[in-house]
């Protein structure tokens, strides 16, 4: 099975690397500038879960298809997808299956319009992971999961053969049956806790720790699990008590990747994660004022970062 992973950044760089540590047949789609680091120094994971250079990791560049894959797993961010679609989709065929690693929902539209949805899979990964100044793929913490699955719910042949695939590397990968669902509920915590810490420019913690700072978090919690509900998704009881947990943790130092992108001064995901969510609210009269506000804060930042 031919495996095309578009990025080598953080999250591709990761499960594909474990892929390709694994034997598997992994290219990576990368531009000019990456293809060259990792032709020189390799593809390098410092992880807990064990550190591995991979020397001259198999690469192609946008344009330079000569055949198709079988799986394409997509890590891009959402600003990039376009951009993305049109360097993949020469590798995409009558058989290739789309695995989106992307936050929100939008972006199944976006694929499912280019590629037809009998080609695009639900998926989604949860792992805190960074490039380093030596553009080494670093893994901060233990934690790491891939889901993906056929959105009706079905287990079908493709998924099981993929899952054998995926069982080899070190991905805590899962063949779900109920993978939109698991979308959903990644997004209505993604989208809380990166509205609270991006707005507050604060960790949990410290939010936390100041007046009506535990009525912000929850109330934004509550906006995104009604409009989940409204969609017909409303998250699980165990998840929104586990997510009431770690957005209520005193002293808690966790924050969005969306809020470290902003201390860095890098783009943010505002429309895909915190956007649609409000759109999808307004279509079906669930008011979300919290959410107004964060998306203001992040559409500001967007405008002076130019």
């Amino acid at each position: 099975m031919r495996i095309l992973v578009v990025g080598a950044g953080a999250i591709g760089g990761y499960f594909g690397g474990r892929l390709l540590e694994a034997g598997r047949d992994v290219t990576f789609l990368v531009r000019p500038r990456r293809a060259g680091e990792l032709a020189s120094a390799g593809l390098v994971i410092r992880s807990p879960n064990g550190d591995v250079t991979l020397k001259n990791p198999p690469t192609v560049q946008a344009g330079k298809f000569t055949d198709t894959f079988d799986v394409v797993l997509l890590s891009c961010k959402a600003f990039d997808l376009d951009d993305a679609i049109k360097s993949f989709a020469p590798a995409v065929g009558p058989q290739t299956s789309i695995i989106p690693l992307l936050n929100g929902m939008l972006h199944l539209d976006v694929l499912d319009k280019r590629f037809g949805p009998e080609r695009v899979l639900g998926g989604l990964c949860a792992i805190a992971a960074t490039l380093n100044e030596a553009r080494e793929v670093v893994q901060l913490a233990p934690m790491q999961s891939l889901n993906f699955g056929e959105r009706d719910g079905k287990l079908s042949e493709r998924v099981r053969a993929i899952a054998e695939i995926m069982a080899s590397g070190k991905l805590g990968s899962v063949a779900s049956e109920n993978i939109v669902q698991e979308m959903w509920e990644k997004w209505v915590f993604l989208a809380s806790l990166a509205a609270s810490t991006c707005l507050m420019r604060a960790s949990v913690g410290n939010i936390l720790a100041v007046p009506g700072g535990t009525d912000f978090i929850l109330g934004v919690l509550d906006e995104c699990s009604e409009v989940a509900a409204a969609e017909g998704h409303a998250p699980s009881g165990p998840f929104f008590q586990r997510t009431k947990g770690l957005l209520t943790t005193e002293g808690s130092q966790m924050t969005a990747s969306m809020f470290r992108d902003i201390k860095a001064g890098a783009a943010v995901e505002a429309d895909h994660v915190i956007g649609d969510l409000i759109a999808r609210g307004d279509a079906a009269k669930v008011p979300v004022p919290r959410l107004r506000i964060a998306y203001t804060h992040l559409k500001a930042y967007e405008k002076q970062r130019g």
